[in-house]
């Protein structure tokens, strides 16, 4: 089996021209592997002292199946027999476990153990000074949040899912994640943050659920990072004063969309108040389409609700995106939002972008991690206590390193334009891990990006 190093050094030109694409000393994947690898490997060993494998060679191993896409834990596990070189050199995976040994170890893993090296990420992103292509309204990051399944099924279940009874009388299966990510209106790339698993929590026998995983999430957040100026942006459903007064507690600002159906009696306020003069209405050109307009109409200091008059009051925005046609204008769509920033003329557009900017979650995240090689929602075991959480914040971290080199590495960015979509580069990387001997993940990139002299095959008489 070839090297890929020997393969750029058939070519030395080729080679001079690759350098010209430099990397980033701290923010390239093979520097990334090697945090994770420290981090991975400081998580506590719940085995006896004599144990085969050491515990970072078996959760490195999964994080390797994630960062390659693999479909399943047996199609890792050929990996393991046939190309064991590339695993040893790229993850620095010292001894490979089968999948069945990489199951039952994981399994017993508590998933707050991964957390460092989530933190560990983002602090090298800070150190590196790519915080700033995300912030927002006054050097804010936006924290998009939501939830989404990952697992349902009426077969297979684990004491520690989520259950409900279905209309024809059958028990289904599920788990949900939490999930948030630091987004930017301007810039599709996203941060993720560590997760949370929406599951029934050890000792209850009833559901888990979104506000009560969002308390764990915030706190667990904020905890980490005391300093980070957060805004949060969520779905109608967490415009409610409990959750409000929890983000509030964290320090955390916020933008909530707000629907008519749940939120009645604050647009009723609105258009009471609209009646009497005492809105602000706007209308702003487009910046980008001459034939788009954005009408605005907004109040400052209202209450949430009837029964929060003088408790909590929010901020309230109406948005209306309309195209004009001649004379003819239509309605494109139309949002609103509850927020604790002050709604001003001077401020109100970033404020609508990034109240929108929440859709990220669901396109640049959800979207990629089930549709784009990733295998969201694939069951690669539920387990009995741990595994699936486990694989879940692997998944997740996995994303993370992917969308740091979108981000911010040059080789990456080469690499992903020369193959013009992530799953041709996803299966590009597959086929050279196969194929060759790659002494790290820069190599493979270089070489896609480049290519190599193809050679003959051999003939036998």
């Amino acid at each position: 089996m070839s090297t890929l190093k020997n393969c750029l050094n058939r070519d030395r030109q080729a080679t001079r021209t690759l350098r010209k694409i430099k990397m980033r000393a701290h923010l390239n994947s093979d520097a990334l592997f090697a945090i994770i690898r420290k981090d991975l490997d400081q998580v506590p060993d719940h085995r006896a002292a004599n144990a085969s494998i050491p515990m970072g060679d078996i959760l490195m191993s999964a994080f390797a199946m994630f960062s390659l896409k693999d479909p399943s834990l047996l199609a890792f596990d050929a990996r393991r027999h046939e190309e064991p070189e590339s695993l040893h050199d790229v993850f620095g995976v010292g001894i490979i476990p089968s999948d069945t040994h990489m199951r039952t170890t994981v399994d017993e893993v508590l998933p707050t153990y991964l957390r460092r090296p989530f933190r560990n990420v983002f602090h090298q992103m800070q150190r590196g000074k790519v915080l700033p292509k995300m912030t927002c309204l006054g050097g804010h990051l936006l924290l998009a949040v939501d939830g989404t399944g990952i697992h349902s099924s009426e077969n297979i279940g684990a004491d520690y899912c989520l259950t409900r009874e279905k209309r024809n009388g059958k028990i289904e299966y599920h788990l949900q994640m939490l999930a948030g990510a630091f987004v930017s209106p301007n810039r599709k790339e996203v941060i993720p943050v560590c997760p949370e698993l929406i599951r029934r929590q050890d000792g209850t026998t009833k559901n888990d659920c979104e506000r009560n995983a969002a308390k764990r999430f915030y706190a667990d957040l904020r905890r980490e990072h005391p300093h980070l100026k957060i805004i949060a942006t969520e779905d109608g459903l967490s415009a409610n004063a409990p959750h409000i007064k929890d983000l509030m507690a964290h320090d955390i600002r916020y933008i909530l969309a707000a629907k008519p159906g749940d939120h009645t009696f604050l647009f009723n306020l609105a258009e009471e108040a609209a009646q009497r003069g005492e809105v602000t209405e706007l209308v702003l050109a487009d910046a980008k389409d001459e034939k788009k307009l954005h009408c605005f109409r907004f109040i400052n200091s209202v209450p949430l609700n009837q029964t929060s008059q003088d408790e909590l009051r929010v901020n309230f925005l109406e948005h209306w995106e309309v195209v004009t046609k001649g004379e003819e204008v239509a309605i494109l769509n139309r949002f609103s939002w509850v927020t604790d920033l002050e709604i001003t003329a001077d401020n109100v557009m970033e404020i609508m972008r990034c109240g929108r900017a929440r859709w990220r979650i669901e396109n640049e995240t959800f979207n990629t991690l089930k549709n784009q090689g990733y295998n969201l929602g694939h069951n690669y075991g539920l387990g009995k206590k741990h595994l699936s959480a486990v694989f879940m914040h692997l998944m997740m971290l996995a994303f993370l390193v992917d969308q740091v080199q979108q981000l911010c590495c040059p080789v990456f960015q080469a690499a992903w334009e020369k193959m013009g979509s992530k799953r041709a580069l996803w299966e590009r990387i597959r086929m050279y891990f196969h194929g060759f001997i790659a002494q790290s993940m820069e190599a493979i990139l270089r070489v896609i990006i480049h290519g190599f002299e193809k050679q003959p095959c051999p003939t036998y008489d």
